[in-house]
């Protein structure tokens, strides 16, 4: 019987087929193959999981020379229509907020995927978009809350980071990957941070524009929406999420900067410190985007235990089905920093347990796997004493699987 879940193989077995996977779409996004690969059900399972952890549905589809069996063909396509519907119903809803936010004086900043969308960065169906994240003003944060529910939006939960919005009708679709009936949530920030790894980095001040108006804004410039990026992904690496599709939105949108938007960039240490993992990452996949000036000059402040960490694809992405004790220990600039986050992980505030516990609730995949319903004694034991498997990495396995 497997040491993960009845249905599947060992957790050596499902770690090895994610890395190839992995590994194979990567390369064939930089080279594609003539040859379909020779998967098995189960591979061609991880398949279609390793696409919905990494976004590259909607890329592979206009990329593969192959077909594979009928049954990925499909996935493929329907992924690619789904991501198209909902592009254009998060166009829908950024109108609907701008008026909004226009008829009551608020200004906003669409974040992240919402901001690459208006820039056309990427072509029709190639990325998925989950979230709708907003950036106001604090003193707005009672204004936009109630413009939110004039537009059919309740507040469901709040995190150190943002506040989650979601439809007042919304029901829960047990769908896999992109589907126009999952719906969308907003993420309200007030500003734009990431524990790199617990005390905060904060580039607010880079991301909002210096002549907002009402209503919907963009970023002060490319490099600001760049930098968010860079501190997202950032955030994914130290955490074990991040996902490809992150690398392929700072590939994309490298080449719009301007020499001296790269000289902003990472003219300032104390802003720059954790550029370069990022920078080196991109660069080893889309070799010739990342200026050779901006790799040395975010490397010359590097701090020593991040600059010499082992940061593959596979061990800081969503692939690692492993939950490591310390995850992102080396974004630590000093030992007491280490410490406290150390701390943070053993005996976590109340807050931090609640917000898992928010997570979960409104993501009902997660319970297919038990964990998060045992202790926090009992899961530090497992991290001591066992290797379980990640969550919602093993979720989306599963989720994989049943789409045979």
């Amino acid at each position: 019987m497997s040491d993960v879940h009845p249905d599947l193989p060992p957790f050596a077995a499902i770690q090895a087929a994610l890395i190839a996977v992995t590994d194979r779409f990567v390369h064939e996004l930089e080279a594609p193959e003539e040859a379909a690969p020779d998967w098995n059900d189960f591979e061609w399972g991880i398949a279609r999981s390793v696409c919905v952890m990494h976004g590259l549905a909607g890329m592979l589809a206009g990329r593969l020379r192959w077909r594979g069996p009928d049954s990925w063909v499909k996935f493929l396509g329907e992924q690619q229509r789904h991501m198209r519907l909902r592009e254009a119903r998060a166009r829908e809803i950024l109108a609907r907020l701008d008026d909004a936010a226009r008829a009551r004086g608020i200004a906003v900043v669409p974040l992240k995927g919402s901001a690459l969308l208006a820039l056309g960065v990427h072509g029709d169906g190639v990325r998925p978009m989950s979230d709708i994240d907003l950036l106001v003003a604090p003193e707005k944060a009672a204004a936009i809350a109630e413009t939110l529910r004039s537009v059919g939006y309740r507040r469901c939960y709040a995190t150190q980071r943002h506040t989650v919005f979601v439809p007042v009708d919304q029901a829960l679709p047990a769908t896999f990957g992109e589907h126009v009936d999952n719906p969308f949530r907003i993420e309200l920030h007030l500003a734009i941070t990431e524990p790199l790894p617990f005390s905060l980095v904060d580039i607010t001040a880079r991301a909002w524009p210096r002549d907002a108006h009402h209503g919907m804004n963009t970023y002060a410039s490319n490099a600001a929406l760049f930098c968010h990026l860079l501190l997202h992904t950032a955030g994914g690496m130290r955490t074990n999420t991040l996902r490809f599709m992150q690398l392929i939105d700072l590939a994309r949108l490298a080449p719009r900067l301007t020499r001296e938007e790269w000289s902003g960039l990472t003219r300032d240490g104390e802003l720059a410190w954790w550029n370069y993992p990022v920078l080196r990452m991109v660069a080893r996949f889309f070799p010739d985007v990342i200026p050779a000036d901006a790799l040395a000059a975010t490397r010359s402040v590097c701090p020593t235990l991040l600059l010499h960490a082992r940061h593959d694809l596979a061990e800081v992405s969503w692939t690692n089905l492993r939950i490591p004790a310390l995850p992102g220990y080396e974004w630590s600039r000093t030992p007491l920093e280490l410490l406290r986050y150390a701390r943070s992980r053993v005996l976590p505030k109340r807050q931090a347990l609640a917000e898992v516990a928010d997570t979960i609730a409104s993501q009902p995949a997660l319970h297919w796997v038990p964990w998060y319903n045992q202790s926090h004694a009992t899961r530090i034991l497992r991290w001591v004493t066992s290797r379980p498997p990640r969550v919602q990495t093993l979720a989306t396995v599963l989720a994989g699987q049943s789409r045979q």
